[in-house]
Order: structure tokens, then C-alpha cells, then sequence
């Protein structure tokens, strides 16, 4: 009997599936492990190759996939605030009933959330060294300014907001502001029992601005 021939295309599709898949397990990684390294190490202490060798990659690989420094520390934020936008996007589903001061309370939490924790900490020392380095500020202030609508237009929708009301869409933002705050304080101490008492009143003041209740 002679050899089966293999069906048209399997050999290379075979072989290019699981090297499209290796190559973005290998994105990954290095996302995960530069904002790793921008936490814990600041912009000084965060290298490439520092990078490379958290992620378990050889610098050549991690250059493959980031010509610069500056493209794999401001893909690595913008990556993980979406990951952070879609979690939060992802509770909407079991909020309470709009127009209830638990679901207010629970966005408001929720919110807050976005700015504590490791990404708050790496894109803070991205945010100093822009403030310093001409060649990054331009990248990192539209970075910023595109994650800062996501957040603001994500609020608006949880919180069920009417931004033709005079004054709401300044209450959004400024709640977003209170919660870059409450993340800056976060960073020296544990600042969680103060920050729930903050946010409670917070919740409380946005609900009625909103007119949600």
C-alpha cells in the first residue's frame, strides 16, 4: 500500500498554528514581566534584558517583539489596563439594580481598584520618567490620555450616568481622580482603612449628584 499523501496545506498550517501561538505566548510574558519589573525595579532598574530574563526569553527574542524600550514598557501598561478595563467591564452583569446605592458602591469600589495595586505602581514610574525623557513623554501622555477615556467612558456606563446633566460629567471625573489618589497613598502604606471609609462617602455623594437615587 503506498504512503497516504497529506491532505493539501496541513504541513504548513500544521506547523504555523503553533508558532503564531509560541510567538504570542512569548508577548505575553514579556507584558507580564515588564510591568513585574517596573513595579518592583522602577525606570531605572527595568531593562530589556532584565525583562528577557524574568519573561524566561533571550534578549534577542524580546527584541523581536519590541524593537525599543520604549515600545515594550508602554505596551506592557496599555496591555495590562485593558486587561484591568475588561474585568471591570465584566461585573456589570451582576451589579445590583441601576440606580441603587449598592451598585453605586460596588462601581465606586471597583473603580478605586483600577489605581492600586502593581499596574498603578509600574505606570506611576513610567509617568516619572516621561516627565524627564522628551523621546518617552510623547508616548506615555497619549497612552495615558487613551486609557483615561476608556476609564472615564467605562465609569459612565456602569454608574448609568447622564453627562447632559450639568455637573455629572465632572463628578465621573473627579471620582476618577479621587481614585488615583487614594492609589498614590496606597503606595507608602497600607491605606485600606482609611480608603473605605473614603470611598463609602464618595459612593454616596455620586449617587445623589447622579440623581440615581
Amino acid at each position: 500500500m503506498g504512503a497516504v499523501t497529506p491532505a493539501r496545506g496541513a504541513g504548513p498550517q500544521g506547523g504555523k498554528q503553533p508558532q503564531q501561538e509560541r510567538s504570542r505566548a512569548t508577548r505575553l510574558k514579556l507584558l507580564e514581566a515588564a510591568i513585574w519589573c517596573l513595579a518592583e525595579r522602577g525606570w531605572t532598574g527595568s531593562t530589556v534584558s532584565v525583562v528577557a530574563e524574568r519573561a524566561g526569553v533571550s534578549r534577542g527574542a524580546a527584541q523581536h517583539h519590541f524593537p525599543t524600550r520604549e515600545d515594550l514598557f508602554t505596551g506592557a501598561v496599555e496591555h495590562v489596563a485593558e486587561k484591568r478595563q475588561g474585568a471591570l467591564k465584566a461585573v456589570a452583569p451582576n451589579l445590583p439594580p441601576a440606580g441603587s446605592l449598592a451598585r453605586t458602591r460596588i462601581v465606586v469600589e471597583e473603580l478605586v481598584g483600577l489605581y492600586t495595586g502593581p499596574l498603578f505602581r509600574a505606570a506611576l514610574h513610567l509617568w516619572v520618567a516621561a516627565s524627564d525623557e522628551e523621546q518617552l513623554r510623547e508616548r506615555v501622555t497619549a497612552l495615558e490620555a487613551r486609557v483615561g477615556r476608556e476609564a472615564h467612558r467605562t465609569a459612565v456606563a456602569l454608574l448609568g450616568a447622564d453627562e447632559s446633566v450639568p455637573g455629572v460629567r465632572e463628578t465621573v471625573q473627579g471620582l476618577l481622580d479621587m481614585a488615583r489618589g487614594l492609589g498614590l497613598a496606597n503606595l507608602l502604606t497600607d491605606d485600606s482603612a482609611r480608603r473605605d471609609r473614603v470611598v463609602e462617602q464618595w459612593a454616596k455623594n455620586v449617587h445623589v449628584t447622579l440623581r440615581l437615587g
